[in-house]
């Protein structure tokens, strides 16, 4: 895996963790911001061919 893969992913999962985080403490402003970052993540991620799973 190259460095670009795995900071993709890295980032990936932390912007899911830091929304599951948003979510559960009721912060509605700050899950809207993660999410938003996770979908571009995600279309970062589609653009370059990485693979990412279905969470």
């Amino acid at each position: 895996m190259d460095a670009f893969t795995a900071g993709i992913l890295q980032r990936i999962e932390s912007t899911r963790s830091d929304l599951d985080h948003a979510r559960r403490t009721g912060d509605e402003y700050l899950a809207d911001v993660e999410l938003a970052e996770l979908e571009d993540l995600h279309r970062l991620a589609a653009e370059h061919g990485v693979p990412i799973d279905a969470h």
